[in-house]
């Protein structure tokens, strides 16, 4: 009978002990879980953050490149004008050194082929700024007219809309738009 009552006895203890290691078996797997959850939920509202970041990068951006558009066809039509001179001039150098920053700020973001398109639209606005500005003092080069100024202007907005269908596609606006 010793053997009756102990073998009883080390199936409740064993009993009592798998009930408990379950019990503590299910919480920890449990608390895995949530762990695993909340990191999901931080990884989703970072890249959301991301993404976020992105859009307003190139929202800036864009903002800045046709205020800049505007600023070097502002200083286009004031050449004949003495008047308008300097508020155009001054207007146009704040549009400059407005998206240089901006650009610079976008170059640390954006993926390699929006940059691309970004920087040639850059290297696009320094070429036209540099003949206005030979214009505006008296010191063009040739090939320098106000004609080729409004070509290149011209040619600017058409990259600006290459350069905004690349940023919307690289944030996915673009699927919005497969209906059209």
């Amino acid at each position: 009978m010793d053997i009756d009552v102990t073998t009883a006895l080390l199936v409740a203890v064993v009993g009592v002990l798998g009930t408990l290691l379950s019990a503590l078996l299910v919480q920890r797997a449990a608390d895995r879980s949530r762990q695993r959850e909340r990191e999901r939920v931080e990884e989703l509202w970072g890249r959301r953050s991301e993404a976020q970041e992105l859009r307003s990068c190139y929202v800036e951006l864009n903002a800045a490149a046709r205020h800049y558009l505007a600023a070097l066809t502002d200083q286009l039509y004031a050449l004949g004008r003495d008047a308008d001179l300097p508020y155009v001039r001054q207007r146009l150098t704040e549009a400059r050194d407005q998206h240089r920053e901006v650009y610079a700020k976008a170059q640390m973001r954006m993926p390699e082929r929006v940059l691309d398109h970004a920087g040639t639209f850059g290297r696009g606005l320094g070429a036209v700024y540099g003949m206005v500005r030979r214009l505006d003092d008296g010191l063009p080069r040739p090939g320098d007219a106000p004609a080729a100024v409004q070509e290149g202007i011209d040619a600017l907005w058409e990259r600006l809309r290459e350069l905004r269908r690349e940023m919307r596609a690289d944030l996915g606006a673009t699927r919005a738009d497969s209906g059209r």
